[in-house]
C-alpha cells in the first residue's frame, strides 16, 4: 500500500453521527470484485437519486468537495456491518483519512489496512473543523503522521493519538503480512535455535 507521511487536500464535512457501512457502500455493491470502482458507489443512496442524477446538497457533489481526499465525520463513523468493501468505496473515491471523534472499531482496522489514516480528535475539535470546511469549502486542511498533527486552514493545530505500530505501518506502507515478511531472516534463526533445542 502507499506510504501516509503528510496529507494536504481538501475535507469534506458529514456532520452526521452513526453514519453506517450500508451508507457508505449499499449491500448491493459486495458482489462487486476488488479491482472494481468502489468509488463510483461511495454514498451511492445519498450521492444520487433514484434516477441517477446527483443529489445538489450532498457534500461530495458540491464545488470545493468533489475531490476531498479527506472525510471530517461525527460520532461513531462506519458503524454497522463489517464489511471491508466500505474502506474499498473510500479508498476508491480518493480518501486517505478520515477524522471523526469515534468509528466502528472494524472499519477503523479494515481502514488501516488499506491505507486510510482514520484521526480520532475531540468533539469540539472536529466541530471546529467542520464549522471551518463549511466556511470555507475546498480550503485544505494538512494532516501529518510523522507528527501527529491535524492543522486546520486557519492555522489551528489538533494533536491525535495512534497506536505505534499502526503508525509504523502506515508511515512505511506496509500492511502487517509486508511486515512479518520483513522479518524473515530473523523469524529463520528463530527456527534454527528451535531446532537445536529439541524443543
Amino acid at each position: 500500500m502507499d506510504r501516509f507521511t503528510t496529507l494536504h487536500a481538501a475535507a469534506v464535512p458529514f456532520a452526521r453521527d452513526n453514519i453506517d457501512t450500508d451508507q457508505i457502500l449499499p449491500a448491493r455493491f459486495l458482489h462487486m470484485q476488488r479491482d472494481e470502482d468502489h468509488g463510483a458507489c461511495l454514498f451511492r443512496d445519498l450521492r444520487y437519486a433514484p434516477d441517477g442524477s446527483e443529489v445538489p446538497d450532498f457534500p461530495l457533489n458540491r464545488e470545493g468537495w468533489r475531490d476531498a481526499r479527506i472525510i471530517l465525520g461525527g460520532r461513531n463513523f462506519a458503524c454497522g456491518s463489517s464489511r471491508e468493501n466500505a474502506v474499498w468505496a473510500v479508498q476508491g473515491h480518493g480518501i486517505r483519512a478520515v477524522i471523526a471523534p469515534s468509528f466502528g472499531d472494524i472499519f477503523a482496522i479494515n481502514a488501516v489496512k488499506n491505507g486510510i489514516l482514520p484521526v480520532v480528535l475531540a468533539e469540539d475539535a472536529v466541530a471546529a473543523l467542520i464549522a471551518e470546511a463549511e466556511a470555507h469549502p475546498g480550503a485544505e486542511i494538512a494532516v501529518d503522521l510523522a507528527t501527529q498533527t491535524v492543522t486546520a486552514a486557519n492555522g489551528a493545530v489538533y494533536h491525535f493519538d495512534i497506536d505505534p505500530f499502526t503508525r509504523h505501518c502506515l508511515l512505511e506502507g506496509v500492511d502487517e503480512l509486508a511486515f512479518t515478511l520483513s522479518h524473515q531472516e530473523d523469524i529463520a534463526a528463530f527456527e534454527r535455535r528451535m531446532d537445536r533445542s529439541n524443543f
